[in-house]
């Protein structure tokens, strides 16, 4: 019960970041579409010409889902599958 909080506030950053992201792909002009959330991950996928601009997109998105007083680090990976994971 003491984790309750840190989770409900971690979900609803993730949940803002989900709603600002896909808008935010499209602003810059590229094809990545959101495939699915995993506990404080976003899945999405993208054509390898797009990776690293989307990586800069959604790092930034999550980065900024609220303001806070600390600064909120996002690991962005990328790969063909989840062996071949590599940071972006």
């Amino acid at each position: 019960m003491k984790n309750l909080r840190f989770h409900r506030a971690n979900y609803t950053i993730v949940k803002q970041a989900m709603l600002n992201l896909q808008p935010a792909l499209e602003r810059a002009g590229l094809s990545a579409k959101l495939l699915l959330q995993v506990h404080d991950e976003l899945v999405l996928e993208c054509p390898k010409k797009e990776v690293n601009a989307t990586a800069r997109v959604v790092r930034a998105v999550m980065e900024s889902a609220f303001k806070l007083d600390v600064p909120l680090g996002v690991e962005v990976r990328a790969g063909a599958n989840w062996e071949e994971m590599r940071a972006v």
